[in-house]
Order: C-alpha cells, then structure tokens, then sequence
C-alpha cells in the first residue's frame, strides 16, 4: 500500500469507529507502518483539512469528526476530472486556494483505482489563454477520447473542417486543450504524419481501434510549450 493509499484507508477507519478514538500504535499495526510514519500521516490529513481531534488519557486516541466530513464520495474519473478542472479555473480568483485544499478533500475520498484515472487524465488537460462560455462537448465522442487519451489508444476519428470537408483518420491521443475557442483533442495524426489539434465538437464519430501506442511525451510537451507562448488560433 502506497502513502496516498494508505491515508485514504486511514480517513475511512476512523470514520468506521467514529466517534470512537483509535489509537497511534493501534493504526500503526493496522497498516504495517511506525507510529512515527501513522502520525506523520494524520498531521498531513489535518493539515488538508481532515478534520481529525486528538484525545489524551488512557483511552485517547485519534477520532474523525463526522460532522465536519463528506462520506465517501462515489464519483466516475470523468465526473472527478469535471471538478478537477473547474477547481483549477479558480486559480486566477481570491477563491485560488480554496479551490486547491477542495480539490485535494474530493481526491482524498476517491477510491485508489479512481483517483489513479483522475491523475492519469488530469496530466493530461491544459489551459491556454481566455475562457469564454463556450458549448459543452458531451455523449459518445467525448467518452471515447477520454478513454483513448488515458489507455494511449490509437483512435479512429471522423472529422469535419472548418471548410466542411470530412476526414477520417487515425490519431494517437496526446492530451486535451481547454482554449479560447473551446476544447481540443492534441494527437499524433497518422494521416499528416505530425502534431494536430482537433476541435472536439467537429469530431463526428469515433472508433476504437484497439491498438495501443508508446505515448510521445517529448512532442507532448514541445507542443505545451508552443501554446504556453501564443493562444490557439
């Protein structure tokens, strides 16, 4: 069991005793570890805002304050990511790190296997420039290049220009764009041999294909470093 593991457990066995205390040397047995490394772990639990007291005496202990906390939270990756990312748009607000201590509360919660999705999509989304409203990308299209860009699945897409002319290609998902001009998909397209951004409302359909890629990380990150310094046109 890994540390994030590991102070995700401890949240839900004081939760399950509560309001019963369990003691340092008792959790310490519990998950294998030093009562140095358990208290370690609560004080950064504390420290995020877990509200868990501490009791002295013969029967004290550690206890959570199910008052002051959610239970768990039963949340899809895309329904984490949604948060995720509408945390992050407080960044530049007086709410910025507020956003970022509620943020890491719903990813404490999450279930391991959950929260490795959320991580693995969350490296994966950048914002370049302004925000407007713009429509909301949703159904089948959406569900499919979030899948590929988490699994590094090459995907087959149907896409239709700014001309209206349709393609259909195979693209090897890089990561996702929150831009000016909406949402975009950043792949490797096989068709242009090269970098591509695709808009996610003029993908029209889209096909698994399967087949797994090695992701290119080196032209994921040339391409960031591109659009940190100018807004998608």
């Amino acid at each position: 069991m890994n540390r994030t593991e590991r102070l995700y457990a401890l949240v839900e066995e004081l939760r399950a005793v509560s309001p019963r205390p369990r003691s340092a040397t008792w959790l310490a047995r519990r998950f294998e570890v030093s009562v140095r490394t358990v208290e370690r772990d609560l004080d950064a639990l504390r420290e995020s805002g877990v509200a868990i007291r501490s009791d002295t005496g013969r029967n004290g202990g550690y206890r959570l304050d199910r008052e002051r906390t959610l239970p768990p939270v039963t949340l899809t990756a895309r329904e984490a990511l949604a948060i995720s990312v509408a945390l992050r748009a407080a960044s530049a607000t007086p709410f910025a790190d507020a956003a970022r201590r509620a943020a890491q509360k719903v990813l404490a919660v999450l279930p391991p296997d959950v929260r490795r999705r959320e991580d693995a999509l969350a490296a994966r989304v950048h914002r370049v420039g302004p925000h407007p409203d713009l429509p909301v990308i949703r159904g089948a299209v959406a569900d499919a290049v979030e899948d590929a860009v988490v699994s590094s699945r090459v995907l087959h897409v149907t896409y239709t220009d700014r001309a209206g002319a349709a393609s259909e290609r195979d693209v090897e998902p890089l990561g996702l764009l929150w831009g000016p001009h909406g949402w975009y998909l950043v792949a490797w397209c096989r068709l242009r041999d090269g970098v591509r951004g695709f808009q996610l409302h003029r993908i029209t359909a889209t096909a698994p294909t399967g087949e797994r890629f090695r992701p290119r990380e080196a032209e994921w990150a040339a391409e960031l470093d591109r659009l940190d310094a100018e807004s998608l046109r």
